[in-house]
């Protein structure tokens, strides 16, 4: 019975059942009432005024005369069998009659009791089983009763043909109504039936099957309905999708850290980034007061509905973080806390770098600048005192210490166009074994000089690249210089080039002092310098590996460097032979 269809073809069946009965029970009391009231009114025409006149007159020769002429009237339909005719007396005691009087028997109908007043007996009953009229006749001292009834035979007998044709109809009516009752089910059920499949299949995500509609009823306007439903749901959901891939693709692959939390501090969401911050993983056995318990309570950020929330710093190792904490919802049930983690550490380091390039850009040019002041004022004061040889040696110093300033400024120049990407770069076609050549030549007198055994070793038809010729020379002769100024007197460097596939390399070795493994990193770093007293005697600025650095990845080259303290220095630079 939880089958539609069931119910259907059930609702149907009784639809049938009480419309049979409907009907027989209309049949039934119509016939009753038809035959009822034929025996009232065949009555009352067959006991007409002369009628009674002459049944008055045969009541003064006894009641057998009386019964007889009741009898021969033939309007009144006796036929012995279902209806009957009896004489009383004024007590409703049987005289005579078609039947016995044990037929009769001693029922005294509410007619007989009338018509012993006097009155005609003719009230009727359809519930009653017959149907009678009991009729005073009054002769002289004779009074009778003539009574007349009918035990509704006929009646019974048509009620139940009628019953068996309404038996008969309700069993053929049952089985059309069960075959059409079936038809229809299966007319509604189905396109029922395709709907419930397709809200199954949109229950499970699948969007994109349409159910076909086959007639133009409420039920395929339904359909429609469904499938213009079902093409607005794929296109929502493809378009939720899509923001949830592009807001997930965002959550992990952001540079900063996020973390929620709910009420009770449970981690409910986190991205890769807080896990590296902060240098752990976020699972379930890490709660709130684990991370951030010590700077401030959940509870405490909870109770921040609605204002700013709290900004905080924190270290983890080296690195320096900046978080930002609020709630994300006031729902009881619901919500918590959201932490937006951002590591400064690089800025920090950047304001650190320039604090010190300002101070370092300060510090070179001041001492060049207070030469320059102190042997200017020398040479005011002395004015013609001073000995011409002496003045020379101070116009010299004076001179140098201007030229160290111009390097200065014009490495700073050089760099900062680097920065703003307006370093201008002649690229031409040239032999990388004429500019190593070049250089070699360059500082073969100066290496000499500090006693080095300048080395220069370059593999047989070196190719030809597109470079900036002037350049990769600078980029050579500062690399070869730094390893001449550091590398102690008679010491021994060497200069070589070779070529691996598609790109060559130039390498420069010394066995000096080393740089130590703390201070390679920064190397290349603006003002730099491992001994800054060394560096500052031999004239070095601290700017010429950066600006190496710049015009190597200029080139979309790479510069490597392998050093150990004490032991010696190689630098390598390797570019591509074709832009």
């Amino acid at each position: 019975m939880r089958s539609l269809r069931m119910k259907l073809v059930m609702i149907m069946v009784l639809l049938i059942i009480a419309l049979m009965i409907v009907v027989a029970s209309f049949l039934i009391n119509g016939v009753g009432s038809f035959y009822l009231g034929e025996f009232y009114e065949q009555m009352g025409t067959s006991f007409s005024e002369d009628f009674l006149l002459r049944l008055t007159d045969a009541a003064a020769d006894g009641p057998e005369n009386l019964y007889e002429l009741v009898m021969a009237q033939s309007d009144l339909a006796i036929d012995l069998g279902s209806r009957n005719a009896y004489i009383l007396d004024e007590n409703g005691a049987y005289l005579c009659g078609s039947t016995d009087e044990a037929e009769f028997g001693p029922e005294i109908t509410d007619n007989i009791l009338t018509a012993m007043t006097g009155q005609v007996g003719q009230d009727r009953s359809i519930i009653n089983s017959y149907m009678d009229v009991a009729i005073p006749i009054s002769s002289g001292d004779n009074e009778y009763i003539v009574y007349i009834r009918d035990n509704k035979q006929t009646v019974d007998n048509l009620n139940s043909q009628i019953i068996m044709i309404i038996f008969q109809s309700l069993a053929l009516g049952l089985v059309i109504c069960v075959v059409l009752s079936f038809l229809l089910a299966e007319i509604m059920i189905n396109p029922i039936e395709r709907l419930t499949e397709g809200t199954m299949r949109v229950a499970e995500g699948d969007f994109g099957e349409r159910i076909e509609v086959h007639s133009r009823d409420e039920i395929s306007v339904l359909t429609e309905n469904f499938n213009e439903m079902a093409g607005v749901l794929q296109s929502t959901m493809d378009e939720i999708n899509s923001e949830r891939d592009k807001l997930s693709t965002l959550f992990l692959h952001m540079t900063d850290g996020v973390v929620a939390f709910s009420r009770n501090g449970d981690v409910i969401q986190s991205n890769p980034a807080s896990a590296r911050m902060l240098g752990r993983e976020m699972d379930e056995n890490v709660a709130y007061d684990d991370i951030f318990g010590s700077i401030t309570s959940l509870e405490e950020i909870l109770d921040q509905s609605g204002s700013e929330p709290i900004s905080a710093q924190m270290k983890v190792g080296k690195s320096d973080l900046e978080l930002s904490l609020a709630p994300f919802s006031a729902d009881e049930s619901q919500g918590g806390v959201l932490a937006v983690i951002h590591d400064v550490t690089a800025q920090r380091k950047s304001e650190e770098m320039r604090r010190e390039f300002v101070a370092n850009v300060s510090h070179e040019l001041r001492t060049p600048l207070t030469n320059i002041k102190s042997y200017t004022e020398t040479i005011i004061d002395a004015g013609d005192d001073l000995p011409p040889d002496m003045k020379a040696s101070f116009f010299g110093v004076i001179l140098s210490e201007a030229d160290r300033m111009t390097r200065i400024v014009q490495d700073l120049l050089t760099l900062s166009r680097f920065d703003y990407g307006k370093m201008e770069m002649n690229f031409s076609d040239f032999g990388i074994a004429e500019a190593v050549q070049n250089v070699y030549n360059a500082v073969i007198i100066d290496a000499q000089n500090h006693g080095h055994e300048l080395l220069l070793e370059m593999e047989k038809d070196l190719p030809v690249i597109h470079a900036d010729k002037e350049r990769m020379e600078q980029v050579i002769m500062n690399i070869v210089s730094n390893a001449i100024k550091y590398t102690p007197d008679g010491g021994r460097i060497e200069l070589s080039a070779w070529t691996m596939g598609e790109k060559v390399s130039i390498s420069v070795s010394d066995n000096g002092v080393g740089i130590p493994e703390e201070d390679q990193p920064r190397l290349f770093d603006r003002f730099y310098r491992v001994d800054k007293a060394r560096s500052r005697e031999a004239g070095g600025s601290g700017l010429g590996l950066s600006i190496v650095k710049e015009i190597v990845q200029a080139h979309n080259g790479v510069i490597d460097i392998r050093s150990k303290q004490g032991e010696g220095t190689t630098m390598t630079v390797t570019l591509p032979i074709k832009r």
